[in-house]
């Protein structure tokens, strides 16, 4: 379990630099094309400001578009309970608990650190759940917690619209440029426009690669914590045969859920934010066969 954990740290990582080095990268071609360096610098600063504004803004965004409601130990004293238990277990603050009105069977958390934290349940969920299930569950959202999952998202976030921006910039700059129309800047053109086309494609797959890693880590941190694997698969097994697909949601959030909340047959292998379901359920399994 712990050799899990730390795998998925390192690929996180890796993953990590390969989005700044793609940025890094589109920026070095638009200076190149303006022969222009102060565009590169430029164009870096922004795509950090814009990471930065994401990463505070994102997570109030997040609850309020899945239209997600606050809630106190009163109002649903056994989730609140779990919560608390949990993070006392975890050494975590107690987040905030919001309940989503809406029958899909889903759960996310986010924030950008443990003391700014938000964990969300939607009631279709609640009601499935039995408290072993539910305590696997809400373990694996803490667990994103606990491994800064939920600042690895906000940044990542940032990150996948810093370069979208980048690239629409680029491509409308470039169509509309006043340059020399030779064949050197021509053939330039072309290959500018054709990376500025493909670099938010391939943020996207960056970033599900991201989601996807910290989907493993928070499943093996949840399993560590309850001691008890089976619950989470057999909540997996619930929400797999159930419909999680919430109301009120985004691409830009989907990977912040417990199971992917859009249609899985809209999303190819590279582009889910999330990792099949079976293989999710194989690994708790063996890991319940260790403890």
């Amino acid at each position: 379990m712990y050799s899990a954990i730390a795998q998925n740290k390192r690929k996180t990582i890796l993953l990590l630099v390969s989005f700044l080095l793609l940025i890094g990268a589109l920026s070095y071609v638009a200076g190149l094309y303006w022969d222009n360096w102060s565009i590169t610098i430029g164009a870096l600063i922004g795509s950090v400001v814009y990471a930065l504004f994401s990463y505070f803004g994102a997570a109030k965004a997040a609850l309020g578009f899945s239209g997600a409601k606050e809630i106190q130990k009163s109002d649903n004293p056994t989730l609140w309970r779990v919560v608390e238990n949990l993070s006392i277990t975890m050494g975590l603050p107690m987040p905030k608990v919001y309940v989503i009105n809406d029958t899909a069977l889903n759960a996310f958390a986010t924030g950008r650190d443990p003391n700014h934290a938000h964990v969300a349940i939607t009631q279709g969920l609640l009601d499935t759940l039995d408290k072993n299930e539910l305590e696997g569950v809400m373990a694996h959202e803490l667990g994103h917690v606990k491994n800064y999952d939920i600042r690895v998202s906000m940044v990542v976030f940032g990150l996948v619209i810093a370069v979208s921006l980048l690239s629409d910039i680029f491509i409308r700059s470039t169509l509309f440029s006043s340059r020399d129309n030779d064949n050197r800047s021509g053939l330039f053109a072309f290959l500018g426009i054709a990376a500025a086309i493909l670099a938010p494609l391939i943020a996207s797959v960056i970033q599900a690669a991201v989601s996807r890693q910290r989907e493993f880590l928070a499943d093996a941190t949840g399993a560590m914590t309850t001691r008890y694997p089976d619950g989470l698969a057999s909540a997996l097994q619930k929400i797999s045969a159930g419909n999680p697909r919430v109301k009120k949601v985004s691409s830009a959030s989907a990977h912040l859920f417990f199971a992917n909340p859009l249609s899985a047959k809209n999303f190819g292998k590279l582009f889910s934010t999330h990792p099949p379901t079976e293989e999710r359920i194989a690994r708790l399994r063996e890991m319940g066969g260790k403890l």
